[in-house]
């Protein structure tokens, strides 16, 4: 099965197993994350509309890319610049395909678990 993702501003073609790096995404390596944004899903010629179905990816790293030049000069002028950048890239392996989105359950505060404590003494 295959599916059709978008995260960054990118879409990606990825399967169970597949490593990808992507833009980077908050988490430490280890952890799981959904991708919620399939625009796509199928097995063969057998392909339907992505509304509702998730894939789950674990993050291997977070990673710089190679390293881009940009080098300006005016000719004539004596004027050279050169500057480089590194993007920072979430290096993601595909666990599973599929599913129903579920939305997760919201966070309670920190502070409200160590209110009640504070208050019995």
């Amino acid at each position: 099965m295959f599916a059709i993702v978008r995260t960054g501003g990118k879409q990606y073609r990825v399967a169970a197993g597949d490593k990808i790096a992507v833009e980077k995404i908050a988490g430490e390596a280890g952890e799981t994350v959904s991708l919620t944004d399939v625009l796509l899903a199928g097995e063969g010629a057998d392909v339907k509309a992505g509304a509702g179905i998730t894939v789950s990816a674990e993050i291997v790293a977070q990673a710089k890319t190679d390293k881009v030049f940009v080098f300006k000069k005016k000719r004539r002028h004596n004027y050279r610049r050169r500057a480089g950048h590194r993007q920072n890239v979430t290096l993601l392996k595909i666990t599973a395909i599929g599913g129903e989105a579920k939305k997760a359950a919201p966070k309670k505060a920190k502070t409200e678990e160590a209110a009640p404590a504070a208050a019995a003494e």
